[in-house]
């Protein structure tokens, strides 16, 4: 249980990846603080995590033994990141790990010159500044520890462009390397950061009864035409679940990686190798 007696917070742990990482921590031990926004914004045109949906990601995680804090949050929103961290801290008197998985896809798919400005603020808002506002919180509790590790889920597309998808490609971009340039910052403290670039994910296109084909809406496309889309894009034949991606996120955030930090984890299926 590689992370036993150890506090993790992941947001955007209400369904897909958030979850995953979340189940996969809990099976290794953790003590868990669950952070998503708990509803919709107007500015997407999409459903996000519902309260429900973070309720019953907590559910799967007590039913393996895990300890768990429910800590509804807006990453945009620092007092509210802020709260949630201290709310963390008060129940379990530490953070080891922080997996920033947060994060809203592109809203429509049009080139850049189409995108609105609230399209393009929501976006690395949410995207880019709500993990700096994590890292901004939770780094003073590392730093008086001395230790932590810090995993910033990013995409592929933090890597490679996407046609249609510049603020999208955008705000992962700057994700990695926020992810460089804090890894610099907090390795003399012993806390590590890197970023893990996912893609292309299978979607669940039915979550809680909600659809979560996130790039087939935005593309105007169908779930099953993104899928084909996705598999042809790919080097394995088949794409990556979001289990995968937790078995990295809770390597990375885990001992077992003690030497690793400044780095970028892709877990692709072989996508950004062709």
């Amino acid at each position: 249980m590689a992370l036993r007696e150890n506090t993790v917070v992941i947001t955007g742990a209400a369904r897909g990846i958030g979850r995953a990482c979340a189940v996969r921590a809990a099976d290794e031990g953790a003590d868990l603080v669950l952070v998503d926004i708990g509803g919709d914004l107007p500015e997407v045109p999409y459903p996000l995590g519902s309260a429900d949906q973070l309720e019953r990601t907590a559910r799967l995680c007590r039913e393996r033994g895990a300890s768990v804090l429910v800590a509804p949050a807006d990453v945009r929103s620092s007092a509210a990141v802020s709260a949630a961290v201290t709310a963390a801290v008060d129940r379990f008197g530490r953070i080891d790990a922080l997996i920033n998985n947060a994060g809203v896809g592109a809203p429509s798919g049009r080139p850049a010159h189409e995108v609105t400005e609230e399209e393009w603020r929501v976006m690395l808002e949410v995207n880019l500044s709500g993990p700096w506002r994590l890292i901004t919180a939770v780094a003073p509790v590392m730093l008086a520890q001395r230790a932590g590790s810090i995993v910033n889920v990013a995409s592929t597309a933090g890597l490679v462009g996407y046609r249609h998808f510049a603020g999208y490609v955008a705000s992962k971009h700057g994700l990695v390397g926020l992810s460089k340039a804090a890894a610099l910052d907090y390795a003399p403290a012993n806390i590590r950061v890197n970023a893990l670039c996912p893609g292309p994910v299978r979607d669940d296109p039915a979550v809680d009864g909600q659809m979560t084909a996130v790039v087939a809406d935005a593309l105007g496309i169908s779930y099953e035409e993104q899928e084909a889309v996705y598999l042809e894009s790919v080097a394995t034949g088949s794409l990556v679940d979001p289990a995968d991606v937790a078995g990295a996120a809770v390597w990375l955030a885990g001992d077992d990686s003690r030497m690793v930090t400044g780095t970028v984890v892709t877990v692709d299926a072989g996508f950004t190798a062709r």
